[in-house]
């Protein structure tokens, strides 16, 4: 872990979550998320202050704690800090537990709160305009990443570094979550195919060990729409009979060897919803509700 030069002015911070980094004239620094907590973002600190940099500017790309929950840390260390978040996302940021509330679907039963992680709402202080827009006298591009959250950006600097966020998902990310978690299928889709129209010189993902190339991004893209895809048609083939979506959840389980823990159903089981909704939306899936159970099937 440490801090690597991309090209530029541009660096970013290798970690289990990557966190992108822009170095201005005068020392001030912009992050591109934070990290999940007090103890990663403390090292972050430590890291930037080696290179003299001081964090004033953040842009969180999505809401998940792993890229916002240590924003509080720089709030109370860095003060001034100025945050940056998509309005779909700011909703999430500054109220902490919509997250858990979407996944259960109601008040968190207190497990999932305790496994998703402690995390403090904060002040979102600007929502950005897609395009272009200037931060400290230079010039970064916002781009519309949805699918994996409601309302996911990426940040593209000066140096013609695009930091991706989850808007696609590496190599490995994919070997480890055969199943992972989207929001809207159809959002996450066009996500991909407007990933392989970008015309930057290198890319960095949230979860990746490298950087990618154009080229290299582009065919990670259509991997990661095989991937959607292929749990489409494992779908629809299962639902040529009537199965209900716990049901469904677990014969993909099986297919994908995939083995789940409390925190894991619950993340997948709204992925489930998201495909069952993409389909159903599409005219392709009827249901039924039989003695308090909701079935699904092909039409």
């Amino acid at each position: 872990m440490g801090l690597n030069k991309i090209n530029g002015n541009t660096y970013y911070i290798d970690s289990p979550t990557n966190i992108g980094v822009y170095a201005f004239k005068d020392k001030y620094c912009l992050l591109v998320d934070t990290g999940i907590n007090n103890t990663v973002a403390g090292k972050f600190d430590g890291f930037l202050g080696e290179a003299g940099l001081k964090p004033k500017y953040i842009i969180n790309t999505h809401n998940h704690n792993d890229h916002s929950g240590a924003n509080r840390y720089f709030y109370e260390h860095h003060p001034g800090c100025i945050f940056y978040a998509s309005l779909g996302e700011s909703l999430f940021i500054e109220n902490d537990s919509l997250f858990q509330t979407y996944l259960y679907g109601a008040k968190p039963i207190k497990e999932l709160k305790k496994r998703n992680g402690k995390y403090r709402g904060m002040n979102v202080d600007v929502i950005p305009e897609y395009g272009t827009n200037k931060i400290n006298n230079e010039k970064f591009e916002i781009l519309p990443l949805p699918g994996h959250s409601i309302e996911q950006i990426g940040v593209a600097t000066p140096d013609k570094v695009c930091f991706a966020g989850d808007g696609l998902f590496s190599e490995s990310i994919l070997k480890k979550y055969p199943f992972p978690f989207l929001f809207d299928i159809e959002d996450q889709l066009n996500t991909i195919e407007y990933i392989k129209t970008l015309e930057y010189d290198h890319y960095i993902l949230s979860h990746g060990d490298k950087v990618y190339d154009t080229r290299q991004i582009r065919a990670l893209a259509d991997k990661n729409k095989a991937m959607i895809y292929k749990h489409l048609d494992d779908i629809k083939e299962l639902l040529s009979q009537p199965l209900t979506r716990e049901e469904l959840l677990e014969q993909v389980c099986i297919l994908n060897s995939i083995s789940l823990d409390f925190r894991d159903y619950f993340l997948c089981f709204a992925s489930m919803g998201a495909f069952i909704a993409y389909l159903y939306n599409n005219d392709l899936l009827s249901y039924d509700v039989e003695d308090g159970k909701l079935y699904y099937y092909m039409k």
